[in-house]
């Protein structure tokens, strides 16, 4: 299969080719258009109850489309909101994604679910994080455009604008500064990431759009 990201990075989407016996797993609607000889088939998100809990505690689908063809064909997909898509190509390793961000993966990859912390949970990061590990290339969105960072010791990272990192980085809550500067300066709480390991973020945040729509709404 051979998959590139077009159209970075404000209106990235994914455009793959199958050939016979390729397949692709997406997130729920996330196809845009596809050749008639692929077929799609439905199947929860690693079983009943572990598609349960990514959707209630993760952010993902209750449900993941794989798509396949018996000859060849072209797909493409893309997320719901605008933004950046990136690629990263496991090799048996592990990488933990936060709500929402999961987009598609190739079959060996495995999606879990794991504990993110209380402090990830105040942070308004939520208390799981999707796990992502195995063989093969995944796929990840975000509002905005996506860069990397290795971090060496310590990073600060706004609320709503990490999207992915390796194990080895652990995260912990605190406040931009000074509890006036906090919470006058408009930054309140922010994520402290302790490395060493890569970290991916966004340059936009769903949550800042919503708070600027709404202080022009009232």
């Amino acid at each position: 299969m051979k998959a590139e990201v077009r159209d970075k990075p404000a209106f990235a989407n994914i455009r793959a080719e199958l050939n016979a016996g390729d397949s692709i797993i997406a997130e729920s609607d996330a196809m845009a258009s596809m050749s008639s000889s692929i077929e799609m088939s439905t199947r929860w998100n690693g079983g009943f109850f572990s598609a349960v809990a990514r959707k209630f505690f993760g952010g993902e689908s209750l449900f993941v489309n794989e798509f396949t063809t018996n000859s060849s064909g072209e797909i493409v997909l893309t997320q719901p909101f605008p933004g950046d898509i990136e690629c990263i190509d496991l090799k048996g390793t592990t990488m933990f994604l936060q709500p929402g961000a999961f987009l598609a993966c190739e079959p060996k990859v495995k999606l879990g679910l794991g504990w993110a912390g209380i402090a990830s949970f105040i942070g308004r990061e939520g208390l799981f994080r999707l796990k992502v590990s195995g063989h093969g290339k995944i796929w990840f969105g975000a509002y905005g455009g996506i860069f990397a960072r290795e971090i060496d010791s310590e990073f600060v990272v706004d609320t709503g604008h990490l999207v992915a990192y390796e194990p080895s980085i652990n995260l912990r809550m605190g406040m931009a500064g000074g509890i006036f500067s906090s919470f006058f300066g408009g930054e309140g709480l922010v994520t402290r990431v302790k490395g060493p390991g890569r970290i991916y973020m966004q340059s936009r945040s769903i949550g800042g759009l919503a708070a600027w729509t709404n202080s022009h709404l009232w």
